[in-house]
């Protein structure tokens, strides 16, 4: 009952997609784009971080809003001190390490040295020099820059790298500045692997990961809700973001040398400028302090506590986004979402795709018509078919669309032509 009130709710928000171009009688006419509308951003599975900041508004704590968005969970609280893995450099050329601490020093050694003490470096850096890396081939090249002086080290297949004033390497409390790809990210704690990955047809590139201990120097860094909002959606976020990182913990992935990646395709990780950030940083890490080991569980086990930052008015499951059944997840009202006060930038939203982005997508040659297949409870588009001018058809999740195309959610409907209503085809990849 609750739900179809809902449904009746969103509808008008439920978005809406209509072709630049329509098809002629007698001859395709390939669009040039396609305009859609929607609500959301996110794929909906999981705490609505939108949802939680009106919990917290209205007064509940961190507990009763995860318990709303997770089924049958239990707090648990646990060991938490883990190393993880973290990639901070995903299929890189090129990077650049250096600390501009007055009297800190970076030191690089050659292979993964773990926690290992005593292990004698291949060189030391000093502050305002820099240790660069490229690849050539599946060797990880390293030189050092010192002012107009560039001297070189041995390549090798992975190095590991160090910097003063952390529980690996003693004196100066430094700070380690990364740059690549014309980004520039500062780093406290921890260390750092630099390693040669396979990446498909683009041969072999650098991987870089941050070595960090879970409970504060990971969490500190977690970069996934403003930290201005209410402590009781931080604390929330705090556990949630725990959980999921335990969840992930301890399988190395080959395709990234990491546990987690430091973006939003697990967590975004902005390392040490989350927790000094003015003002406002200490909240942060008060939350991760405040719910120290507290992780949600089904069955003893972490759950993969998914969440996002705003629905199309219901949340969903991970069955209807990805065809995967996760008994903790489920389908509730989240209004918040939908309040413009709240959620400005996406109780809706309005995009055009060109035609390569969603040919793409469905990977053909080109795409003359769209039809809405189903559509889930949660108002989340079920499945999403394509037709080429060649006359063939391809159907995808409206998760699968989404992720594909970066539009902000797969709360959205067709405009001006009648949606096709039978039964989901299986998805084709």
């Amino acid at each position: 009952m609750r739900m179809s009130k809902l449904l009746t709710f969103t509808l008008p928000f439920a978005l809406l997609i209509s072709l630049v171009s329509p098809l002629q009688s007698n001859a395709f006419v390939i669009p040039a784009s396609f305009q859609i509308t929607g609500a959301g951003y996110g794929h909906g599975v999981g705490m609505s971080q939108m949802g939680a900041r009106s919990k917290a508004l209205a007064g509940e704590n961190a507990t009763s809003i995860l318990n709303y968005y997770y089924k049958d969970v239990a707090l648990e609280t646990v060991d938490d001190t883990k190393i993880l893995r973290v990639n901070i450099g995903n299929l890189l050329t090129t990077a650049r390490m250096l600390t501009r601490t007055q009297g800190a020093s970076l030191q690089i050694f050659s292979g993964d040295i773990g926690d290992a003490q005593g292990v004698q470096p291949l060189a030391t850096i000093p502050a305002m020099s820099s240790l660069n890396f490229s690849i050539l081939g599946s060797t990880v090249i390293p030189s050092i820059t010192t002012g107009k002086n560039i001297s070189s080290i041995s390549g090798s297949r992975m190095f590991t790298v160090r910097w003063s004033g952390t529980r690996y390497l003693a004196g100066v409390d430094g700070i380690m500045t990364l740059s690549h790809a014309n980004r520039n990210s500062n780093y406290r704690h921890g260390q750092v692997q630099i390693r040669a990955v396979k990446a498909g047809s683009l041969g072999f590139r650098l991987a870089i990961t941050n070595s960090v201990r879970l409970a504060d120097e990971y969490l500190w860094g977690v970069s996934e809700m403003p930290s201005f909002w209410p402590i009781a959606a931080l604390e929330a976020q705090a556990i949630a973001s725990r959980t999921y990182a335990l969840s992930k913990a301890g399988v190395i992935r080959t395709a990234c040398d990491c546990d987690l990646y430091g973006e939003i395709t697990d967590q975004k990780f902005l390392g040490y400028a989350k927790e000094i950030e003015k003002k406002w940083g200490v909240f942060w890490k008060a939350a991760v302090t405040n719910t120290a080991g507290q992780v949600l569980t089904q069955s003893g086990k972490p759950i993969t506590a998914w969440f996002g930052s705003s629905s199309g008015g219901i949340t969903e499951t991970a069955f209807n986004a990805w065809g995967s059944e996760r008994a903790f997840t489920q389908s509730v009202e989240d209004l918040a979402s939908l309040d413009p006060t709240l959620n400005p930038n996406f109780y809706q939203w309005e995009r055009t795709i060109n035609q390569s982005i969603t040919a793409t997508a469905f990977l053909l040659p080109d795409v003359v018509n769209l039809e809405i297949l189903n559509r889930n409870p949660s108002g989340t588009v079920g499945m999403i078919r394509a037709t080429s001018s060649n006359g063939r058809q391809i159907s995808i999740r409206g998760e699968a669309f989404r992720s594909r195309t970066k539009i902000p959610s797969a709360y959205f409907n067709l405009v001006g032509v009648q949606n096709a209503v039978e039964p989901a085809p299986s998805p084709t990849p």
